[in-house]
């Protein structure tokens, strides 16, 4: 298993980062992790549709979804055996929003595995024979930030990238607002996971060469854009108007108030 997860994921990204390195970047280490990142997210984008598409499906089914609940909340096997009805009779695969994210991170424990080993000269030895040997692997990127050694500034910056990819796809789910305890506890969950994926995201970049964490940072600005311009075109309707999750509660007062004196 390991063999083949270096011969079909690791060695091909080790391969595309040097090509890069030896062509494109100037042999700035830093121009050639952009360059791979972009690359692996223009590969990746048909799966990142696919799942923000199903995280809407999802949120429009939710209303249905709390309606089950609340019906078979002391029967947990046939709240089980309806709630898969309704996804086969929508046809929502509740798993395949998380699709993407198990996707990458094969591709993120190989990106590590590069700035782990394959700056190393000795590690030159997986390269394609069409690759040319640059001998060694310079790891100062951008003529100051070595990718080789932990970065303080980086892992804070990828933190800050991670709380407003989270913070948009948040907004997107807030749940209806009936005031059922299932809906108060999804609100609550949300909230809860948009502080603690930044905090983690950013004690584990600082146990991380710093080439890593600068590609997370970089995938994660990427995925932020990504998520935009798929709010944009595939639901131009629900991105026109952004509700941040933590000005919920004034705007239903608000619009409540001004249902009540329209029919005055």
């Amino acid at each position: 298993m390991t063999e083949l997860y270096h011969v079909l994921i690791y060695q091909p990204l080790f391969n595309l980062l040097v090509f890069f390195y030896n062509h494109v970047s100037f042999q700035d280490i830093g121009i050639a992790v952009l360059l791979m990142t972009i690359f692996i997210k223009i590969i990746l984008y048909p799966l990142s549709v696919k799942s923000i598409r199903a995280q809407k499906s999802l949120q429009e089914l939710q209303p249905k979804m709390d309606a089950l609940k609340a019906k078979y909340k002391n029967n947990q096997e046939a709240m089980g055996r309806e709630l898969m009805a309704l996804y086969k009779k929508e046809k929502i695969n509740p798993t395949s929003s998380c699709l993407p994210l198990l996707i990458q991170l094969p591709f993120l424990i190989a990106v590590y595995s590069v700035f782990r080993n394959g700056l190393k000269p000795e590690s030159l030895s997986a390269l394609y024979s069409f690759v040319h040997n640059p001998g060694q692997i310079n790891a100062i990127a951008f003529g100051f930030l070595d990718f080789s050694q932990r970065n303080i500034f980086l892992a804070a910056l990828s933190a800050v990238a991670q709380y407003w990819a989270s913070s948009m796809l948040i907004t997107r789910r807030q749940p209806s607002v009936s005031g059922s305890s299932d809906e108060r506890l999804t609100s609550a969950l949300n909230k809860q996971t948009l502080y603690l994926m930044p905090a983690v995201t950013f004690f584990i970049g600082l146990s991380l060469p710093s080439g890593l964490t600068f590609y997370w940072f970089f995938s994660t600005i990427l995925t932020a854009l990504q998520q935009l311009y798929i709010f944009k075109k595939h639901f131009p309707k629900d991105s026109a108007v952004v509700i941040p999750a933590d000005s919920l509660p004034a705007k239903i007062k608000e619009i409540k108030s001004s249902d009540h004196d329209s029919k005055q």
